[in-house]
């Protein structure tokens, strides 16, 4: 781990921009969490074009200053804010302007001090704050930035290490103080969005950008079992009326008074700004007296009138689909963006990132297992150095685990496609690991140091080459290490290869390997995917 004792403004603009990028990918997955406040539009979203707004005034800060680049920052998400999450967003980059006022640069306590009064923005802004929301998600991380710089650690990327942490644990636990998201077996959307945030912004400042770019948000799952989804039935029996919000210009505007005037008209009520520009939003049935009350005020910008009904049909419409067919679900360990998608396309319910250098833990194991609705989960680990971690979970919970002990991606492919929906557990998770060796699995990677291994003299990033786990090749090239492991099979027995390339291959270099083996074995099928795994060029699956 690096360190870094200060930042300017510019580092705070572009820590941030990679957050918000970081933010992109998995908007639509928060949506899908939207439950509380029911229905507030699309939460994944709205923090998305807050966040967006936020660094496009970023960019048109007067100078490089820190104090500059936050100010700007909070204008921009005060006047971009969206939605319930939106706002109280909106709230944080002005509390942590507030806390960065006058500074040139900030240090990592600098950060801590500043973090804390978003934190106590963000609660300043709500009329009803409520626990196990986005609210608790930033006063705790908040408070282990606190914690970590008065244990003597004055270091940018530990205090916000420590903030991340505390944001993943946070969110984890929404579901234990807030019984609706409890009752519909998710986390807080809001809090998974600031932990998004957050996480992009560390890796920003550890200089993961362009591993950001083949990787994916982590999903936050339960720290609690969760039963099942929000029912239908009971849900529909609630109407929620209409989301109004607004921009409001004036003079000698007052939020306080306009926040106790407006209590009285609906609820979720968010009143932020100051004597100019006030940001509103309110749940309510009248939301016509609601702006005739602004109106007298000054002018009104950016309305927005939504109705929540239909949005909460069609929320419960999206829970329906997602509804599995099968009591059973499939957890699997892959990292990167397609390989993750192509795990999904084959029917695993929950991915846990992770692989070679990044191996899961029980907990975080445990948590995905528990994050399905189905009380019979089968776990594929995909690499050798997960699988005794996969083995410890089916102790840790009440519910059916079976650990098909897969090694590597191309045997996890092999097991997901021999799924049987129709077979029972027991028969599946056999079934699962008859095939799993029916597969040979060959990876290509660089080597980090120089080594003399298995008969092979390997200098620092050569490439080698491995068949089911074993060294077998070395060379200059990944084509060349890749072209010697598969001289060592006897492809005319094959029937299908499926290329999936990562690191630093692209698609032009892996489709040329595909035209070099097919033109010496024309009877194969060969697939190439993009993998975007880290650390391997290559990944082949030979069947």
């Amino acid at each position: 781990m690096g360190q870094l004792d200060s930042a300017n403004g510019q580092d705070l603009r572009e820590m941030f921009s990679a957050a918000t990028t970081w933010l992109d990918k998995s908007a639509s997955d928060i949506d899908a969490l939207n439950v509380f406040p029911v229905p507030d539009g699309d939460t994944g979203t709205n923090m998305l074009l807050t966040m967006r707004s936020s660094i496009e005034e970023a960019y048109r800060a007067p100078d490089r200053s820190a104090s500059a680049v936050a100010q700007a920052m909070a204008g921009g998400a005060m006047v971009g804010a969206r939605g319930n999450s939106g706002v109280i967003l909106s709230q944080i980059w002005r509390g942590l302007a507030q806390g960065l006022a006058d500074k040139e640069s900030f240090t990592g306590s600098d950060l801590a001090d500043a973090l804390q009064q978003a934190s106590v923005m963000a609660y300043k802004g709500l009329s009803n704050p409520v626990e196990g929301t986005i609210l608790t998600v930033v006063k705790e991380a908040s408070a282990a930035a606190g914690a970590q710089v008065a244990s003597g650690t004055d270091d940018l990327i530990s205090v916000m290490e420590a903030v991340v942490n505390a944001a993943g644990e946070s969110v984890a636990n929404t579901p234990s103080l807030l019984p609706v998201l409890r009752e519909a077996g998710v986390v807080d959307a809001g809090g998974q969005g600031l932990y998004t945030i957050l996480e992009g912004a560390l890796r920003y400042l550890e200089g993961e950008v362009e591993q950001m770019q083949f990787r994916k948000p982590q999903m936050i799952t339960s720290s609690i079992p969760l039963p099942t989804r929000l029912s239908p039935a009971l849900a529909d029996e609630v109407s929620y009326g209409y989301c109004t919000e607004f921009l409001l210009k004036g003079q000698k505007l007052d939020p306080d008074k306009m926040g106790k005037k407006l209590k009285k008209r609906g609820h979720s009520l968010i009143v932020v700004g100051d004597e100019s520009t006030v940001r509103v939003h309110i749940h309510t049935y009248d939301p016509g007296k609601v702006i005739r009350y602004a109106t007298s005020l000054g002018t009104m910008d950016q309305v927005s009138i939504r109705n929540m009904d239909e949005q909460h049909h069609d929320f419960l419409e999206m829970q329906k689909e997602k509804l599995p067919a099968v009591d059973m679900a499939i957890v699997a360990v892959v990292v990167g963006n397609g390989l993750a998608d192509v795990f999904r396309s084959l029917g695993a319910a929950a991915i846990v990132p992770g692989g070679q250098t990044m191996n899961p833990s029980a907990k975080e194991l445990l948590q995905a297992v528990n994050s399905v609705v189905v009380g019979k989960v089968i776990i594929l680990p995909n690499n050798k150095n997960i699988v005794l971690t996969a083995e410890q979970v089916p102790s840790l919970t009440t519910k059916s685990v079976g650990v098909v002990p897969t090694e590597t991606i191309p045997q996890g492919v092999a097991a997901l496609l021999a799924f049987d929906y129709e077979a029972d557990f027991e028969t599946n998770v056999q079934i699962m690991k008859d095939t799993k060796s029916a597969v040979k699995s060959i990876e290509i990677t660089r080597a980090v140091r120089s080594v003399q291994l298995g008969g092979l003299k390997i200098k620092k990033k050569q490439a080698i080459g491995f068949l089911d786990g074993d060294l077998v090749a070395v060379d200059d090239k990944t084509t060349g290490a890749l072209n010697q492991v598969l001289a060592k099979l006897d492809l005319n027995q094959a029937e299908v290869i499926t290329i999936y390339y990562g690191a630093d291959t692209g698609l032009v270099e892996a489709e040329q390997v595909s035209l070099s083996i097919r033109e010496q074995y024309p009877q194969l099928q060969i697939e190439v995917v993009q993998g975007g795994q880290p650390h391997y060029n290559y990944i082949v699956s030979v069947e």
